[in-house]
């Protein structure tokens, strides 16, 4: 569903919602929260396009490009087409959305999902033309929790597009994003009335992908020795934990400090147990 065209430097995409859920992605090297500014943009040329493809789902479906979670991403039992769900809803999700007619109109959306699958949205009834070339940009800044969606056609500018503003979605919590992906859903599970079910299948290119992402939550990572004791130093940044993690084998890692909040300075953690023995040495960054 995803091949790397070496030739043409680009990525040529199958969106077919009868497989299962599946994505081509790149890791971020942090994860994003609502907080946080960040920005990214693509190229997106359809070569066909067809919406219910699969028998019994005659309705509206989606392709998808934005960010994820890695870890939510791989949940089996998560299914876009079941919306707010406890057991199948997606979670962790900042992306753009193509609906193809199927009776209420070519819809361009702008979606955002919580770590508790509320969703916030924007749309508009706009046509993504087969054959034309369309550059989506989305920037989010976290002061006021605001994001925009400009799109091109050909180079020339497109219409324009509706705001996201998560302050106007009271159940919406916050996101924990780390990698850009190009996403199939699987049309597997859906929310409403078999009547209503839709599917998709499309294929087409995605290329010239830039991202703008806050800088990576650790930096300047130093391992030191003092007092028979090993201790890693480095730059933290705030609203970021972190724990010294050792190993013998890399195989197997355990926690050797205590949770240190990131303060955007110097952290130093101490591993006061070690050993005498042979022994690695990593630092975990999460996101509270």
């Amino acid at each position: 569903m995803y091949h790397w065209n070496a030739t043409n430097r680009n990525l040529e995409v199958t969106w077919d919602s009868s497989h299962t859920n599946s994505f081509f992605y790149v890791p971020l090297g942090t994860v994003l929260t609502k907080s946080d500014d960040f920005s990214f943009s693509f190229d997106l040329r359809l070569s066909d396009l067809r919406v219910g493809s699969t028998p019994g789902k005659s309705n509206e479906f989606e392709i998808a490009i934005g960010l994820l979670n890695y870890r939510s991403g791989t949940n089996t039992k998560a299914f876009r087409g079941a919306g707010v769900s406890p057991s199948y809803g997606v979670r962790n999700i900042l992306e753009f959305d193509y609906f193809p007619d199927a009776g209420l109109g070519d819809t361009f959306a702008t979606t955002v999902i919580s770590s508790n699958n509320m969703f916030a949205y924007a749309f508009d009834y706009l046509t993504l033309s087969v054959g034309d070339a369309f550059r989506i940009a989305m920037n989010y800044t976290g002061s006021n929790q605001l994001l925009r969606t400009a799109a091109t056609i050909n180079g020339a500018p497109f219409n324009a597009l509706a705001d996201v503003l998560l302050a106007d979605f009271p159940d919406f919590i916050d996101f924990r994003l780390d990698s850009f992906a190009v996403i199939n859903y699987s049309d597997a599970v859906q929310a409403g009335s078999p009547a209503h079910y839709g599917s998709v299948l499309a294929h087409g290119v995605v290329d010239n992908v830039q991202l703008t992402v806050p800088w990576p939550p650790l930096k300047n990572l130093h391992l030191l020795r003092t007092n028979l004791l090993w201790l890693a130093e480095f730059t933290s940044a705030t609203n970021w934990l972190y724990t010294l993690e050792a190993s013998d084998n890399l195989l197997s890692w355990s926690d050797v400090s205590l949770p240190a909040a990131g303060n955007g300075g110097t952290v130093r953690l101490t591993d006061t147990n070690a050993s005498s023995g042979k022994m690695f040495y990593r630092v975990r960054a999460e996101r509270p």
